[in-house]
């Protein structure tokens, strides 16, 4: 856990940091916001930062925001300051800290921003196979396609990677092609000069750079756009990078792990991506198989999650009903373990009980259509209304049944990111009520 601690602190810096590098973080510090963004735009990345609560927070997030770089903030401030507590969060921070700094507190909010909070969880045979590929190739510098459908835990794979690697000390840097929009995707890949282009009002560092002597996942590779195919390729080729308006190289030593739900082989016959990329990515291949046939991994993962969000909503942590446990073992599992780790957010919620009961976990194709809701799938139902009309409102149940989180829905629906803010973005244009994005989701 890489933590950067911005201002003074009411001069509890000195001991934050103490406790920080105790929890096994390590700890680097500006005296303002403008000198922790010249740190970040110059490579020296960061899990979490921790911002002296008197420093404009909503400047802070904004900045970090229009510039692309996706660190979360916490606030911290003396306890006494709720008004400036509630403000921060206001602002954008995720958390605030009282001070004087609480070991036990700081060390739950570095677990919690932590990537090492992701264990992978599984007890089926076709994990175990999985699992101990990955552990064989670690090691070894080669690049690794993982491929599998949206939500089979790609990118807790590509994280087991890395940390059983010689490289685990060293960053992991994760970039989601598909969410970037393309013209913004070099940039964020490569970093730019200063005046590069309109907007750039400093030199910035891109992935590659930060990743250097480390690990770069390239998230759902296939929604990369085929002409920055062949600049990726170059890097793997030469390794060096040119950032946008450099003048020369420069070298990189960054190992690659990419991932797609898409069927790779098809989409090089389909010349939507180049077949030289693929094979150059496609050294070792790691292929998840969906939740729906690895049965075993259902209710260890179902008891984890219970766990999580239980802990994190300060509930009991209650067992699951024989029915309950039924119904989580003969679902089809469309959104694998995505859809299942919301399905238990949302049954820790929603349980009233001792047990989490059968009606507590609201499956999408056992759950009974509400008046405001649309009508299931009958045919009859459907009988007489547009295609368009009919979308609109599998893609809104969707977006219910995910609590809003954009991520989950496009996993579920099997569509791409952008297409689902798109059908939102037109669907809120005509008047449509969308329900509302989590604060900590997309």
């Amino acid at each position: 856990m890489r933590l950067l601690l911005i201002g003074s602190m009411d001069g509890q810096i000195g001991a934050a940091s103490q406790i920080a590098i105790k929890k096994g973080g390590s700890v680097s510090h500006a005296e303002n916001i403008e000198q922790a963004l010249e740190l970040l735009r110059g490579g020296q990345s960061a899990d979490l930062i921790m911002a002296d609560v008197k420093l404009d927070i909503y400047s802070l997030v904004e900045k970090l925001d229009s510039e692309r770089i996706c660190v979360p903030v916490v606030a911290c401030g003396i306890a006494e300051d709720a008004r400036a507590a509630v403000k921060a969060i206001k602002a954008g921070a995720k958390e605030y800290i009282p001070l004087p700094p609480d070991a036990e507190l700081i060390g739950a909010v570095l677990s919690a921003f932590s990537m090492q909070t992701t264990p992978v969880v599984y007890k089926d045979k076709s994990m175990e196979r999985v699992l101990q590929l990955a552990k064989q190739i670690a090691p070894s510098t080669a690049s690794v396609l993982i491929t599998g459908e949206s939500g089979t835990g790609k990118e807790v794979i590509a994280k087991y990677i890395h940390a059983n690697s010689k490289r685990s000390s060293a960053p992991f840097v994760a970039v989601n092609c598909a969410a970037i929009p393309e013209n913004l995707l070099e940039s964020e890949l490569f970093g730019y000069e200063k005046g590069a282009f309109t907007g750039a009002v400093a030199r910035r560092i891109g992935k590659f750079e930060e990743a250097d002597g480390g690990t770069l996942l390239l998230d759902e590779i296939s929604e990369m756009d085929i002409r920055l195919q062949a600049k990726l390729l170059r890097v793997l080729q030469e390794r060096q990078i040119d950032r946008i308006g450099g003048k020369k190289p420069i070298n990189v030593d960054v190992r690659i792990l990419a991932t797609s739900n898409r069927n790779m082989q098809q989409e090089v016959l389909n010349k939507t991506f180049r077949e030289d990329l693929f094979f150059r990515l496609n050294v070792v291949n790691i292929a998840l198989p969906p939740l729906r046939q690895r049965k075993d991994d259902i209710i260890p993962l179902a008891e984890y999650f219970i766990k999580k969000y239980s802990e994190m909503n300060d509930i009991p942590v209650k067992p699951l009903s024989q029915k309950a446990v039924g119904m989580l073992q003969t679902y089809n599992w469309p959104g694998n373990v995505r859809e299942l780790e919301n399905t238990l957010h949302r049954a820790v919620l929603l349980s009233t009980g001792s047990e989490i009961s059968d009606e507590a976990v609201m499956l999408m194709n056992t759950t009974q259509p509400t008046n405001d809701e649309p009508a299931g799938h009958s045919g009859e139902s459907m009988v007489g209304r547009t295609v368009a009309d009919v979308e609109k409102d599998l893609i809104i149940s969707t977006l219910k049944h995910t609590l809003g989180n954009r991520t989950h829905a496009a996993n579920i629906l099997g569509i791409s990111i952008r297409t689902l803010r798109n059908k939102l973005k037109q669907y809120m244009e005509e008047g449509t009520e969308v329900p509302a994005a989590p604060n900590d989701f997309g």
